[in-house]
């Protein structure tokens, strides 16, 4: 009897061992393909592939989101305030927020959520979301952007999204590195050294 508790231990070991390696593998070779292009708050492209020199924060959002959105857009800010005092931030890494709403949140919205924020319109903290005249085709471009790093996401029909809590930090080959907690789970200290190592 003994041992065929012992077996059935052993499977379940080597099962929830098996599918732990799973994800891991599967995030460890996730990258953003090169070709996707998006427009940025100013109406301007941006093409994964087109910068090869920095690391990525990406974060995903919609504008209309009433919590864990906004936190981590605040949290992003104090973080972005660290890195520039450590000289890093435009030089070796840059974030971008990546709106999955792109029908409501259009750049000028987007330029409204960066101004609430205090965040400077510039090129090293960049906001996208597709064109809007050809919505289906934008909204097929964000979705190979999620799919690459698993963020899952879904409109139930009402306006509010329900989505996955994670923010993505890629290598300059857009090349998954790290994820981390969206919301108060946001770690600041955590990310950061993270970055710093990536860096380093």
């Amino acid at each position: 009897m003994k041992k065929i508790y012992l077996i059935c231990s052993l499977v379940v070991f080597l099962g929830i061992a098996g599918g732990i390696s799973f994800f891991l593998i599967r995030d460890a070779n996730a990258t953003i393909p090169a070709n996707v292009s998006l427009i940025n708050q100013n109406g301007d492209p941006y093409n994964f592939g087109k910068d090869k020199t920095k690391l990525k924060l990406i974060e995903f959002i919609y504008t209309h989101c009433p919590d864990i959105c906004p936190t981590t857009t605040q949290k992003m800010v104090a973080l972005k305030k660290d890195l520039v005092k450590n000289g890093v931030f435009g030089k070796n890494i840059e974030f971008i927020t990546i709106t999955i709403d792109p029908y409501r949140d259009t750049p000028e919205i987007l330029q409204g959520y960066m101004e609430g924020f205090g965040i400077k319109n510039d090129d090293d903290w960049l906001f996208l979301t597709g064109d809007k005249k050809n919505i289906k085709n934008e909204q097929g471009k964000i979705k190979q952007v999620t799919d690459a790093l698993q963020f899952q996401f879904k409109d139930p029909g009402n306006g509010q999204f329900v989505h996955s809590t994670f923010i993505y930090l890629v290598d300059q080959n857009n090349k998954f590195v790290a994820k981390f907690p969206m919301g108060k789970e946001f770690n600041k200290q955590a990310v950061y050294d993270k970055i710093m190592n990536k860096i380093e």
